[in-house]
């Protein structure tokens, strides 16, 4: 059963395996530019699923000093603060303000696209009179409860007019570039609830196989699955803040963890993409070096990262693509040398590359409002975590195989070790072993065949085989589970009977040989002698001497008495 399942498992994993290769092969042949246009596709596709029909706020960013208060400005070009095109990456405190106009009043929500990685924002509502109507903040850091679930929309009813929107955003570093907008409350709610999902399945995903790598890295001590588990839970702990699952869940209110597990899992990915292909100093040295190098670059960005939180996520950034380009280098270098398990992570860490180059590398995602930057990330682990778990069931499958096979190599040698070749009794080694195992009341047979020799120089030993099959595999059967035969060489055989019936044992040795005398062997027979186990104090050498003595007496005996055959 374990063999059959373990093929219907590669067979499984290699026609995946072709299915994406063949897709990867495909996704190879696109640009950036193509990839980014697929994606933003992809986006549009779930804006317009889900009947989105948001408002872009076109205005301006500027930056203000970090100790700087808004209190209710109306116009911030009047607030002496610098206008920037875009925010830094590494954060900052930024004021936004646009004028937009509402055709018609309504329930409204207003959130930022591209990213959900803030840690504190407020949002003020003015009429085009200058007068104060609503205010809103959240984040992060915030412990402003979110209304809508994973989500910092905030909700406000307006009627049909002009008016003007001022956010103030204080945040320690982006992971993409947050633009507000508002849309219909309607709508917005249609829209979340894919992505939402899309955020559930996958950190479920990130769940189930963290414990199962950590439950294995337990059992079998491995590097490469206690590696792989650390991945995966650096990931689930920054995707989980990212996203709003521990704030909205938990109530923890921490950005910070949204940078600083993924400076511990790049580290964790090298150490699990080594120990995978075996990289070590006395099998592919350069790339030990080059990986024990991007360690060593990681660790200076913790280090670093200790020192200057607001490059906390460029630290993780960079070490995200300097894992990326190690993996896929590893798999390259490690897969023309032949290395099968080589190849299928090759595939994985291709997909790995497209899909988590473009997550790190982009800012904005045209087209869509509910999907971020932070969901393409998880969608590329998430495909990665499923595709190494493929490849890892893979040589777990090799492994069991293996074994299998060397335990299979093993019983046969230990059967060829107390094992007669030509007749398959057990040998006197068997026999020995057997002794030691009978009672005091059991007995030991030893039998001499009759006339080997000359069927031998008479028929050639091709009939003396036959003779010595004939006669072991006819008194086997016939021995049954009461007494066993044992083959000691030659024509010599022993049998032990556990129960002692002597009686038992000769009326099967005449059937036997009447049997062989009906067929080809008319002057077959047998010489005996018996001795039960009390007589020789257990002792086995004892008792075989005792038994071989026997024996030869009642092989003279019958030499006297019964006719030989001719030139025997």
């Amino acid at each position: 059963m374990t063999t059959v399942y373990h093929q219907l498992a590669s067979q499984f994993y290699i026609l995946t395996m072709q299915y994406v290769e063949h897709l990867t092969l495909r996704l190879k042949q696109f640009s950036s530019k193509q990839f980014a246009g697929l994606f933003m596709l992809f986006g549009l596709m779930l804006s317009q699923l889900c009947h989105a029909s948001p408002l872009d706020f076109k205005g301006q960013w500027y930056q203000a000093p970090l100790d700087w208060q808004y209190v209710n400005q109306h116009n911030i070009a009047d607030a002496s603060l610098i206008p920037v095109a875009k925010l830094s990456v590494t954060g900052g405190h930024y004021i936004f303000q646009s004028d937009f106009k509402l055709e018609q009043a309504g329930s409204y929500v207003i959130d930022f696209k591209n990213s959900s990685t803030l840690a504190n924002f407020r949002h003020f509502i003015y009429r085009a009179d200058g007068n104060l109507i609503a205010s809103m903040q959240g984040g992060i850091n915030s412990r402003e409860e979110n209304p809508y679930f994973l989500r910092h929309g905030r909700e406000v009813s307006l009627p049909a007019g002009d008016y003007r929107i001022v956010t103030e955003l204080e945040s320690p570093y982006f992971i993409a570039i947050p633009e507000p907008y508002i849309d219909e409350a309607s709508d917005y709610q249609q829209a979340i609830k894919l992505t939402n999902a899309l955020t559930f399945v996958c950190l479920g995903i990130f769940i189930g196989l963290g414990i199962y790598y950590t439950a294995l890295a337990g059992v079998r001590m491995r590097i490469t699955e206690g590696m792989y588990a650390l991945f995966i839970l650096g990931n689930l702990i920054f995707n989980a803040t990212s996203l709003l699952v521990l704030s909205d869940l938990f109530g923890v209110h921490q950005i910070h963890l949204s940078s600083l597990p993924i400076l511990f899992s790049n580290i964790a990915y090298i150490l699990f993409a080594m120990s995978l292909l075996k990289i070590n100093q006395d099998k592919r040295l350069w790339l030990f070096k080059v990986g024990v190098g991007a360690i060593g670059i990681m660790l200076a960005f913790v280090m670093l990262a200790a020192f200057l939180p607001n490059w906390r996520m460029e630290f993780a950034r960079y070490g995200v693509g300097i894992f990326l380009c190690y993996g896929l280098l590893a798999a390259i270098a490690t897969s023309i040398k032949g290395n099968r398990a080589a190849r299928m992570y090759l595939i994985s860490i291709l997909v790995f590359f497209a899909m988590g180059g473009l997550s790190i590398t982009s800012q904005h995602l045209m087209g869509t409002y509910t999907f971020y930057i932070e969901h393409l990330g998880l969608i590329s682990v998430a495909g990665e975590v499923v595709l190494l778990a493929l490849v890892l069931s893979y040589q777990f499958s090799e492994l069991s195989r293996e074994k299998e096979h060397a335990l299979m190599k093993l019983e046969h040698s230990e059967k060829r070790a107390l094992h007669d070749a030509l007749t398959g009794l057990p040998n006197r080694y068997a026999l020995e072993e057997a002794i030691s195992l009978l009672s005091t009341a059991s007995s030991l047979t030893f039998l001499d065949l009759d006339n080997l020799k000359y069927y031998n120089d008479h028929f050639g030993h091709d009939l003396g085989d036959k003779l010595l099959r004939d006669f072991s595999h006819d008194l086997r059967d016939r021995l049954g589970a009461k007494a066993t035969l044992h083959r000691l060489g030659g024509d010599e055989f022993a049998i032990t009977c556990p129960s002692g019936d002597q009686g038992f044992v000769e009326i099967m040795l005449d059937e036997t040989v009447q049997s062989l005398r009906q067929g080809d062997f008319e002057f077959s027979g047998f010489s005996m002698g018996t001795v039960h186990v009390y007589e020789g104090t257990g002792n086995y050498k004892i008792l075989m001497h005792m038994a071989d003595t026997r024996m030869y007496e009642n092989k003279r005996q019958r030499k006297r008495t019964q006719p030989q055959p001719i030139n025997s």
